[in-house]
């Protein structure tokens, strides 16, 4: 992958190239951006420019990165059992999907790498027998005499075993050896690793970037690209999510609107509850990641009804497809509401996940949501 192949993020790919060419590349490297910024391409490209343009056969070497199969690039990312995979899983048992998934969805999220690999039900994590496998890989000498590189995807799904395990390997690494870890939640990587690592932010995307990457690449006329873009929020995962699936989000969006009809009539009545309790029991059969992902939702679309409730039409970018009126559920999302509303759904995608019990999570969050809808707004 090249750079120009990346959308948007100009200044950093010019400092990654500019500091590569006058021989500033630090051993290790943490990319931090939201969902759909670019840090997964960005770091391959980053890895490709190192392996390659300091190659004396820079043709054949690009051909091997293009098909990231070259035998100085490496990965580790998050992985778990699947049918093929039952004991012990480690990346490279899952290298062929890994290719496939990024040729396909290299601005792909977590879940839609455990949903490639068929256990979208499970939480994929980094374990310490990646650790060992990375160990591994790293002392052998580089296969060609340049860099090795070494690319650590959702570096926050590594446990604490791993990392380790892994600690003084990124502190003092081989000669020629880069590590560049990939993280959605920089606050998740325990503080020995970070500061070991000089850190790079990435911006969320422009919407005239992602508008411009569907025309060009998706061939979107341009209004729909436009609209796209600005639902996007800066994460062209969704952006292409929406040209071409939202089957999900319906999914969701009858979720929510079933729960808070049912959390708006459950004050006081008991009966209506045990609808609730139902309900807890849909969601918690779905896979811990599609329950964080339908929570994670639900913060948005409480928001959007926060921002429409409060005149800023422009910034509202929500479109139901149940036919539900958004505008009169808004005047129930105020700021009388909406920080306690915020702090609960947090909580709820911070328990799940660390394996706790959805069911109870699911029903403990209903019961709050159920007062949250009848608080008063207090006018000033």
């Amino acid at each position: 992958m090249l750079f120009n192949q990346i959308i948007g993020q100009d200044h950093i790919k010019k400092h990654l190239q500019v500091s590569a060419k006058n021989g500033r590349i630090p051993h290790a490297q943490l990319f931090v951006g939201k969902e759909g910024s670019g840090t997964l391409p960005m770091a391959i490209a980053y890895a490709q420019f190192l392996l390659c343009n300091f190659s004396d056969a820079a043709d054949i070497c690009n051909l091997k990165c293009d098909k990231l199969q070259h035998p100085d690039l490496h990965f580790a990312f998050p992985v778990t059992a699947n049918e093929n995979v039952k004991k012990h899983p480690v990346s490279s048992l899952f290298l062929e999907d890994w290719r496939t998934f990024i040729t396909t969805q290299p601005y792909g999220s977590l879940f839609n790498w455990l949903h490639h690999i068929g256990v979208e039900n499970k939480q994929g994590i980094i374990g310490v027998d990646e650790a060992e496998d990375v160990v591994k890989k790293l002392k052998l000498k580089s296969y060609e005499g340049g860099f090795k590189v070494m690319i650590i995807w959702m570096a926050e799904k590594m446990n604490i075993a791993a990392a380790n395990k892994l600690l003084k390997l990124i502190e003092e690494p081989p000669s020629k050896t880069v590590f560049l870890l990939i993280t959605e939640h920089e606050e998740q990587i325990i503080n020995t690793i970070k500061s070991r690592c000089q850190a790079l932010h990435f911006p969320t995307l422009s919407e005239q970037d992602i508008a411009n990457a569907l025309v060009v690449n998706h061939q979107a006329e341009d209004k729909e690209a436009a609209k796209i873009a600005h639902q996007a929020e800066g994460n062209f995962n969704k952006a292409l999510h929406l040209f071409y699936d939202n089957s999900s989000d319906l999914i969701f969006e009858e979720w929510f609107i079933t729960w808070i009809r049912t959390a708006f009539k459950a004050k006081g009545n008991a009966a209506v509850v045990q609808q609730l309790v139902k309900w807890s029991e849909i969601i918690a059969k779905s896979g811990r990641e599609t329950q964080k992902r339908f929570l994670e939702y639900c913060l948005q679309f409480f928001r959007q009804a926060l921002l429409l409730n409060y005149k800023s039409t422009n910034l509202v970018f929500i479109e139901t497809k149940s036919g539900f009126d958004l505008s009169k559920f808004a005047p129930f999302v105020h700021s009388g509401n909406i920080l306690d509303i915020e702090q609960e759904l947090n909580q709820a995608i911070y328990h799940i996940e660390r394996n706790g019990n959805a069911k109870i999570i699911l029903l403990d969050l209903s019961m709050k949501l159920t007062r949250f809808l009848h608080k008063k707004e207090v006018k000033v």
